[in-house]
């Protein structure tokens, strides 16, 4: 009953545990195809702040969530909470994860794979995901 008046922990919350999953979700991805790029740590973090990360806090969650990410081996340790977040979030979520994908202008078979897994473990409609992709697509030609 007194739950009420307790603060709503959301996903704008660097201590929430959905911020880290995200991190190490989007992390995993960047490493799928053994090339974790620069660029792909720039896509991740762009990502992290925009999800409400605090810039100044930035570096910390990344260097966290690639130990955890390192650790461990089912994406569902990451999915978990990510799936119960609003799904203009996850839309946020997935554009980054193709953003990663294209980030060396190639979608291999392992990341569009996960891809596919993933708009079912966060519950997204493949159209949203597929719309999503198209987006990136465009964006980088």
């Amino acid at each position: 009953m007194f739950n009420i008046f307790k603060k709503k922990e959301t996903a704008k919350d660097n201590n929430h545990p959905s911020i880290m999953s995200i991190a190490c979700l989007l992390i995993h991805l960047a490493k799928i195809d053994e090339n974790y790029t620069d660029k792909e740590k720039r896509i991740i973090k762009d990502a992290i702040i925009e999800m409400g990360a605090e810039a100044e806090e930035i570096d910390k969650i990344i260097q966290d969530a690639e130990e955890k990410e390192k650790d461990s081996n089912q994406i569902l340790d990451f999915t978990r909470e990510v799936k119960n977040i609003n799904e203009e979030d996850k839309k946020i979520i997935i554009e980054a994860l193709w953003d990663i994908i294209y980030s060396d202008e190639d979608a291999d078979m392992y990341e569009t794979n996960l891809m596919r897994r993933l708009s079912g473990l966060l519950y997204l409609d493949p159209k949203v995901v597929g719309d999503i992709k198209e987006k990136v697509r465009q964006k980088k030609t």
